[in-house]
């Protein structure tokens, strides 16, 4: 007989399947979908009305989804309430790679902070060099952006080949780009200001500062404090995905036990858990009332041996890939071509395109490049002027932020009743940029690795081996 049971190991299967699937796969293929949808004669309608679908939920006299009295529509929901969510692992991922990463050594974090700024500056030059007509440049930030889970998963492809160094590069570049991102939404894509709700937003996150000097380690307190900070910061003008970002620096990174005490509890425990199956055996289901207390103890040691900054982004990273990032895309990628004319392609949509494609490598290439000849910073182990020419151009991989800065830049409140149409012409340049550069960083890359392994260099130079050999024994 066939078991339906969903608690089965069967079941339990599929779903851990699907979870060891790149979160990248499921954006594309919502990515797909919406597309598919935006442009079919039989789901078109439903599409963009479901979008506009009001969210009105209230807790007594209290409406956390209303702005500006009007209830937020489902397209604003998922930007601008699931997305804190998202900013908020952003600004974990940032406390992380600031205090123990890529950017906490000043000396190595130069490098791919000069690469960000070059790859941020250049590729707004260029769009403004394609189209600076005064209502299209309010999207000229849209090409800085790159998305990480795309490039990283693209550069996933090439395996063993790509040194780790290049990896690391890459990663912290996306972070400053981050940064830099989200500097941009705070300043220039602020409407109206409303001091009172911004200063409470402020106080808000100065709290959770505060209390994380005390080492409060109760999730719920930070969740509570995040989402009284978001409503303020929603009603303030300054973009509540702001309130997702400060809140996750204001997270405390200290654990509060060090690695060596939870050993020496694990011991005990061991000790204890031998001489129960000594007296017991294992068919015993109950549990001595002092083996439950070391065991609950231990459970306590280990929670607190673990940095909160780590353990929230570690509990809330699936339900950003795999939840709100794919509904993100399926809510926002819905571009449609039927209304699109010739003329239009060679305005936004081409200047985004070429500021992703040509302006992300070359300010990436070009400002590292220099920053080394000037012997400001050099090259790890592992990276060479080659392969670094590579991975520059995955900088121009640009989905989710890129797409994120495009609903702020043509919203309607921004550019006037043609904000719709100018949208949709952002989000073809975002996929045609995106798509170009994840598809020539590749097999561009994949040569010059190949041609790198053939002649020592690279992943396969004496330096960059005897790099990693010094990091295993570490």
């Amino acid at each position: 007989m066939e078991n339906t049971n969903p608690s089965t190991p069967k079941n339990k299967s599929i779903l851990n399947l699907l979870s060891t699937i790149n979160p990248s796969v499921y954006l594309f293929l919502a990515t797909i979908l919406a597309i598919i949808v935006a442009n079919s004669a039989n789901t078109a309608e439903f599409y963009f009305n479901w979008l506009q679908t009001p969210i009105d939920f209230s807790i007594g006299n209290f409406s956390p989804f209303r702005v500006h009295g009007q209830p937020m529509t489902i397209s604003l929901f998922v930007n601008d309430a699931l997305m804190a969510i998202f900013f908020f692992t952003i600004g974990l991922e940032i406390k992380y790679e600031l205090r123990a990463g890529s950017l906490s050594n000043p000396r190595n974090a130069l490098l791919p902070v000069i690469a960000a700024c070059g790859g941020m500056f250049i590729p707004v030059a260029v769009f403004l060099l394609v189209d600076h007509d005064p209502l299209h440049i309010h999207g000229a930030a849209i090409p800085m952006a790159t998305d990480i889970a795309f490039s990283l998963a693209v550069l996933g492809l090439l395996g063993k080949k790509v040194p780790s160094t290049l990896k690391v590069f890459l990663v912290a570049l996306a972070v400053a780009d981050d940064i830099g991102g989200i500097l941009v939404i705070a300043i220039f894509y602020t409407s109206h200001i409303d001091y009172g709700a911004l200063i409470a937003a402020a106080l808000v996150i100065l709290f959770a500062f505060y209390i994380g000097r005390f080492n409060i380690r109760r999730q719920w307190v930070y969740y509570l404090l995040f989402f009284i900070a978001w409503v303020f910061m929603l009603r303030s003008g300054v973009h509540a995905t702001i309130a997702g970002v400060a809140m996750g620096l204001a997270i405390p990174h200290m654990p509060l036990r060090k690695k060596s005490e939870l050993q020496a509890s694990l011991v005990g425990l061991n000790h204890e858990l031998e001489e129960a199956k000594n007296a017991q055996g294992d068919k015993h289901f109950f549990l001595s009332n002092p083996l439950v207390n070391t065991m609950k103890g231990a459970q306590r040691n280990i929670e607190t041996t673990i940095s909160l900054t780590q353990l929230m982004h570690n509990e809330l990273t699936p339900f950003v890939n795999y939840v709100v990032l794919t509904l993100f895309a399926f809510v926002n990628a819905g571009v449609t071509f039927d209304a699109m004319t010739p003329g239009e392609m060679t305005g936004i949509p081409l200047a985004i395109t070429l500021g992703l494609l040509i302006g992300k490598p070359l300010g990436i290439f070009g400002a590292t490049y220099l920053a080394c000849k000037a012997k400001l910073c050099k090259l790890p182990a592992g990276m060479t002027t080659e392969n670094l020419f590579g991975v520059s151009i995955f900088g121009g991989i640009g989905f989710t932020v890129a797409l994120f800065i495009a609903t702020l830049a043509y919203a309607p409140h921004v550019v006037g009743p043609i904000g719709p149409e100018l949208l949709n012409e952002a989000k073809l340049g975002v996929f045609a940029g995106s798509i170009l550069s994840g598809t020539l960083g590749y097999f561009i890359l994949k040569a010059i690795l190949h041609k790198e392994k053939k002649h020592g260099k690279g992943a396969f130079s004496p330096e960059y081996l005897a790099y990693t050999e010094a990091q295993e024994n570490n």
